[in-house]
């Protein structure tokens, strides 16, 4: 049997987009624990605060890229400088309304980025990832 995803973070301004994105979610029944922040520094003090003995470790967060203040590209520049190790086994994928092609310049720059995916989030797209980049999970 295959087993679910310990946790997905769900980083965006949008109310609406975060109960759509969540619901997908719980629907398709692959993770354990859905997180929901409504801003890049809100999730960045999430990341950089221990749960017990460890940082939390998303197995896959779902980055808007267009937020007020710190928006998704701010955040993957932040979220580069928690190393590698912080980093590892945690897949990001990008989540816009927007599919302008300098978003694609800027998703090839950042080697950390998994996917891109158009606004809403779909059980289709979700669980296309999921098998993409956890093959061993669900």
């Amino acid at each position: 049997m295959k087993t679910k995803l310990n946790k997905i973070l769900l980083i965006d301004d949008s109310e609406a987009d975060n109960y759509i994105h969540s619901r997908v979610i719980k629907k398709a029944d692959v993770t354990e624990e859905i997180i929901i922040k409504y801003g890049a520094a809100e999730a960045l003090e999430y990341l950089n605060t221990k749960e017990g003995e460890d940082y939390p470790n998303p197995d896959l967060i779902f980055l808007d890229i267009n937020m007020p203040g710190m928006n998704g590209w701010d955040f993957l520049e932040e979220y580069k400088k928690l190393g590698k190790e912080r980093r590892k086994g945690v897949v990001v994928c990008m989540l816009s309304t927007s599919a302008l092609e300098v978003e694609q310049e800027n998703i090839e720059k950042y080697n950390i980025i998994e996917s891109y995916s158009q606004k809403p989030l779909t059980k289709e797209a979700l669980e296309h990832i999921i098998q993409r980049v956890h093959p061993e999970k669900i």
